[in-house]
């Protein structure tokens, strides 16, 4: 399998979108995670919808980008699966625990196993990076999200659960797994 033009398009209009984005608590390009979302969907045998569904799945919520100008430029098949991504668009947005319970609730129904493999994608890069980044500074990682020790551990369990229960046949559902039950554990220790 190879690349078109338009992968290549959606990568260099991702790299735009968020050129001033960094990520939280790290100061590493934001681009760096919607590459690795991309190719975790790449290696879970997702399509080129699915990829650069992967570029793009903050583009709503971070860069208030339209679902129309997505659509527009890549079909309605990329601006559904980002639109999916989305907890939440516009300012202000809700509060946190409200917010990650409406994107659960969001994707309750869903058994797209596509649209739930960008959803995965996104949940492990960000699971690996906060434990990443938890080996770095320890404990100090929780201050970093609105969600706290508490939260972000129950978080990335209920999305592991509601995904195990969606789309179970994907490995990157087995790999959340591990990865929500390892940040549960440092959380729990952290307490």
């Amino acid at each position: 399998m190879s690349t078109s033009a338009r992968y290549a398009d959606a990568l260099s209009w991702a790299a735009t979108l968020h050129a001033t984005q960094q990520r939280k608590g790290t100061g590493h390009p934001y681009v760096a995670h919607l590459l690795s979302v991309s190719a975790l969907v790449w290696r879970d045998g997702g399509g080129e919808d699915e990829a650069i569904a992967g570029l793009l799945h903050d583009a709503i919520e971070d860069q208030g980008v339209s679902r129309e100008a997505i659509a527009e430029r890549y079909g309605r098949r990329v601006a559904h699966i980002v639109d999916l991504c989305t907890d939440a668009d516009g300012e202000p947005k809700p509060p946190w625990r409200a917010r990650k319970e409406a994107h659960l609730a969001k994707l309750r129904d869903v058994r797209d196993v596509d649209v739930l493999r960008v959803v995965a994608a996104d949940k492990v890069d960000n699971a690996t990076s906060v434990l990443a980044d938890h080996d770095v500074i320890g404990a100090r990682i929780w201050d970093i999200f609105r969600g706290g020790r508490e939260g972000t551990a129950w978080y990335y369990g209920a999305m592991y659960e509601l995904l195990a229960a969606n789309a179970p046949e994907l490995e990157l559902v087995r790999r959340l797994r591990t990865l929500s039950e390892e940040l549960a554990a440092r959380a729990k220790a952290d307490g």
